[in-house]
């Protein structure tokens, strides 16, 4: 406890020392007080201080209890409060975290934008980003196959600038009319309220099918992005067609990316199935633990920007949200980078109150005619008004860092004071006048427009195919295999055969061999004959492999060390000082959390090791890559079967194991299977074989903080580090190995 306390106090100290450098948390710190605060006093909401907060007022004696009285103010405020905490959730992104940090532009996009956070290059932008799941309530599991969103305030100079994005360039609709429609196929159906937070049941795929836009789509959310191994490790997209103005006048149109630095990476289905009973919690403390350990995440932000004049050079509508523009066609230009450095102080009053609107923009930014952005600027703004009123935009989280004055009064929840007489323009003083465009002032674009009064789009909207084939054709082989697995999952679960035999015809309409080999899975007539003839074009940065980082890095990999009584201290000490020096984060776990000592410790006079978690309380799900130390240890770990678990576990999954010393025995007892190599038995050789890095005997040379990862190292630390930085060994499991281990 104590340590908490000092680490809340530190926390609050380092936000009032960083004030004067973020505009924003001098602003919130006006707000803010400290629940750790020793010196204050308990009082009421009114501001009396309290002596009792434990026994409500009662008419009684020493021997027998009688009557609440209802004049006790501070028992009934307490209980009121109480029972009114809960807002109402979000309808969609109702599961969701959020972390501060700030933008910088590293190249001005002058030439496209007058807007001065895409200009100014000395700025220092605040920003708050919130991520989200979709279809789940407040309470369901981080790691559900969904999409994710990605929301980003970013507090600048000229007002707030909102882009409501999700980690997946398209949306299932191309018109905001169909949303509700959408998420109510989505959502737990209405006779029973389940599924929660999964698409697997009739209603979502009878849409799907229905509802041909969405094919597209609905293939990115059964890829690998479906299931992010972090939220730092996915990318942003804008998913909208924006606009940019520049000082001359020009207007280009604008797709915004956020690519993560980390690199794209996934989980595997079994893992993400497991995370959600063992950690529902898991992306949100992956989130904080990166944050409070200094392994700062950051995202390089691009733009693909195209001439008025470029709209209809494509086959594809630039203005359908069911589409990307190919970057073999449009390049995304990087300009800036995001970085997330700070953790919330209170989730309720930061993420939760958080609120995001695709209409809030500034000068030199604008709204397209894309049908779904025009109904999101709607549809944003009203979302608010049921869970925290009209004046939203005063809570501190989401008011913005410059001045804001206007005659927009009352209200439930108005917290701004305007003094003076008048609340109206024009008035007799001359007060609060509109800016004109030299001062600031907004300015829409005299966008040209003719045609007709009528629920029409361009022809171009309707095609529904030619994109989703580019992004199967585009998908590694391993990624198609995930593909295949995902779907087939999701119509396992379908039970009406009129969904998924209709499924299986849409999915032929991509690709055959898809078809037919979800198709098996399923339970449905396997089809002979292509819907459509799919066209071959690839596209290589629509597989997420494309987007890994530019050095091989494990920083913030989480790494297992399995141990109990008579470990190496050699090669245990040494593995957590290299990982520590390459940013990663080691977890000692043992068979229990009391101390567990070395070989040739002393239980009587020596200190041992306290594991961080024990057998029982983590599961190999929880972590990158698992590590084996040698010693006599060894013998005690072959006979548990949750520790034999963990290695097979870790193998089926795809990870990396390391081994050294007599540690190779376990690995190998463990996934001793046909195709797998291990080091001998007192060799100083390093084999590493799918993933797996085996060294028979360790040097305490081997353990050096000076880590050089590439393919093929002779060093075991240099092998093993540089089988954590490929993430995942997806040779193990497309030449059949990981499925031979039961996990």
């Amino acid at each position: 406890m104590a340590s908490a306390l000092a680490d809340s106090l530190q926390k609050v100290v380092a936000m009032n020392g960083s004030a004067a450098h973020n505009p924003k948390l001098a602003d919130l710190a006006k707000d803010t007080s400290n629940s750790h605060d020793t010196k204050a006093r308990l009082t009421t909401d009114w501001g009396n201080k309290v002596s009792n907060t434990d026994d409500w007022l009662t008419v009684s004696t020493e021997d027998r209890v009688g009557p609440q009285l209802l004049e006790d103010a501070h028992g009934r405020e307490k209980i009121h409060r109480f029972d009114h905490e809960r807002i109402p959730e979000r309808v969609v992104h109702a599961r969701g975290v959020g972390a501060f940090g700030t933008f910088k532009l590293y190249e001005s996009a002058s030439d496209v934008t007058k807007a001065g956070v895409l200009t100014d290059t000395s700025r220092t932008t605040p920003v708050f980003l919130r991520f989200s799941t979709v279809l789940g309530s407040r309470g369901s599991a981080d790691t559900v196959r969904d999409v994710r969103g990605f929301a980003v305030k970013f507090y600048t100079e000229e007002g707030n600038w909102d882009i409501v994005g999700n980690d997946i360039p398209v949306f299932f609709i191309q018109d905001a009319m169909k949303f509700p429609d959408l998420i109510h196929s989505g959502k737990p159906e209405p006779d029973t309220e389940v599924p929660q937070a999964q698409t697997a049941h009739n209603n979502f795929w009878d849409f799907q099918y229905l509802h041909s836009e969405s094919t597209h789509m609905f293939l990115w959310a059964q890829s690998d992005r479906g299931i992010p191994r972090s939220l730092r490790m996915v990318q942003g997209f804008g998913v909208n067609t924006y606009t940019l103005d520049n000082d001359k006048g020009e207007r280009h149109f604008v797709k915004f990316h956020f690519t993560p630095t980390l690199g794209v990476h996934s989980l595997v289905w079994d893992e993400a199935l497991k995370l959600a009973g063992q950690d529902p919690d898991f992306h949100r403390k992956d989130l904080y633990e990166a944050i409070s350990n200094g392994v700062f995440p950051t995202w390089k932000f691009g733009i693909q920007t195209l001439k008025e004049s470029q709209q209809d050079d494509f086959d594809f509508d630039i203005l359908d949200a069911t589409k990307v523009w190919p970057e073999e066609l449009v390049p995304v230009r990087y300009i800036g980078e995001l970085e997330l450095n700070r953790n919330v102080d209170e989730f309720f009053t930061q993420t939760e109150q958080v609120a995001f609107c695709t209409s809030h923009v500034v000068p030199g930014i604008g709204w397209s005619d894309d049908p779904l952005l025009q109904g999101r600027n709607f549809s944003y703004f009203d979302t608010q008004l049921s869970r925290l009123g009209i004046n939203w935009q005063e809570l501190p989280i989401n008011r913005p860092v410059c001045p804001v004055m206007n005659h927009q009064r009352d209200g439930q929840g108005r917290h701004k004071i305007m003094a003076g007489s008048v609340n109206y323009w024009p008035n007799r003083f001359s007060a609060i006048p509109p800016a004109k465009p030299e001062e600031g002032g907004y300015l829409d674009y005299p966008e040209k427009v003719a045609g007709m009064k009528t629920r029409l789009k361009s022809k171009k909207f309707k095609d529904h195919f030619t994109q989703a084939q580019l992004f199967f054709n585009s998908q590694t082989p391993p990624e198609k295999h995930h593909m295949i697995s995902a779907l087939s999952f999701e119509l396992d679960h379908c039970d009406d055969p009129i969904v998924y035999e209709r499924m299986v015809e849409r999915l032929a309409d991509i690709d055959l061999e898809l078809a037919q080999a979800v198709a098996e899975k399923a339970g449905a007539p396997t089809p002979t004959k292509a819907g459509k003839a799919n066209h071959g074009k690839k596209c290589a940065s629509l597989s997420q492999t494309y987007f890994q980082p530019k050095e091989p890095t494990i920083a913030s990999r989480r790494v297992a060390i399995l141990i109990a009584d008579g470990y190496d201290p050699i090669a245990y000490n040494g593995i957590i000082a290299a990982l520590k020096a390459a940013n990663a984060f080691p977890f000692t776990i043992g068979p229990k959390r009391q101390s567990v000592f070395a070989a040739g410790e002393s239980k009587d006079t020596g200190k041992g090791v306290q594991p961080d978690h024990h057998f029982e309380g983590m599961r190999s799900t929880m972590f990158d890559s698992v590590f084996v130390p040698g010693g006599s240890h060894i013998h005690t770990l072959k006979q548990n079967g949750r520790v034999v678990h963990w290695v097979r576990e870790a193998f089926g999954h795809l990870k990396a194991i390391g081994a050294t010393g007599e540690g190779v025995e376990l690995v190998k007892m463990a996934c001793d299977i046909e195709g797998m190599q291990f080091s001998a038995a007192g060799s100083h050789d390093v084999v590493e074989s799918y993933g797996v890095v085996t060294a028979g005997q360790s040097k305490p040379e081997s353990f050096k903080e000076g880590v050089k990862m590439v393919k093929g190292a002779k060093d075991f630390v240099d092998a093993y580090f540089f089988s954590i930085s490929q993430h995942r060994n997806f040779d193990r499991e497309m030449e059949g190995l990981s499925s031979m281990v039961a996990y």
